[in-house]
């Protein structure tokens, strides 16, 4: 964690950083996921993924034919030294064999 935060802050100023996230919390894409028409892999860890994922529909609930896996892990970004590490790799194989 002391590793991204420090990457974080060496990438971007607080004031742009905060204008990033406020950007970010404003997108939402709901009414195009049904145009999405190609096979979709979407992985989370439900930790870092919000309320939508803990409690509502899943990020993928809205693609046709997509398939939704949930990871443990408490990282924003999944490392190799992560306990789901190998089910990450063991999905995306899964997945671009199809």
């Amino acid at each position: 964690m002391r590793w991204f935060n420090d990457l974080q802050r060496m990438t971007t100023s607080p004031d742009n950083a905060a204008r990033i996230r406020r950007a970010n919390e404003n997108i939402d894409i709901t009414d195009l996921l049904p145009q999405i028409r190609i096979p979709t892999l979407v992985l989370a860890l439900p930790q870092r993924c919000g309320a939508a994922v803990r409690g509502g529909p899943h990020p993928a609930a809205g693609i046709p034919g997509a398939r939704f896996v949930t990871l443990e892990g408490h990282n924003h970004l999944i490392l190799e030294s992560d306990p789901c590490w190998t089910r990450f790799l063991d999905e995306i194989r899964v997945f671009l064999k199809t």
